[in-house]
């Protein structure tokens, strides 16, 4: 395996550390730009205020979504809260109809029980 160590290729095969040390290595060096505070005036100032806007239009879009995701929990909450209360409303009146027309039946039995005592009969 062909390995660069410091800018310079090696046949050598690195061991299992000091590949995973090459490798830190190689990313520290890559990356240490961005470490780097820019200088002052520069486009890194440019970069800062673009990020400042930039926190603040998602900030106040990251509220807005919070706050109607909190108004959706609110609107589930009482449409089952609504569903609950129309289904005991629907059994309410369906107990209520099954009572009205056992009512009706026993008033209508009632009723040509009456009717058949009160009329003669005719021969």
């Amino acid at each position: 395996m062909t390995a660069v160590r410091s800018g310079r290729i090696d046949d050598a095969p690195l061991a299992p550390s000091e590949f995973e040390g090459e490798i830190r290595e190689f990313i520290r060096r890559d990356v240490a730009h961005l470490r780097r505070p820019p200088p002052e005036g520069s486009a890194g100032d440019a970069v800062n205020n673009i990020n400042s806007l930039l926190d603040r239009v998602s900030g106040s879009s990251v509220l807005e979504i919070d706050n109607l995701i909190v108004d959706l929990r609110k609107v589930r909450d009482f449409l089952h809260t609504e569903g609950e209360r129309v289904q005991r409303e629907i059994t309410s009146y369906a107990q209520l109809s099954q009572v009205a027309m056992t009512s009706v039946k026993i008033i209508a039995e009632s009723m040509s029980q009456w009717k058949a005592q009160v009329t003669p009969e005719h021969p």
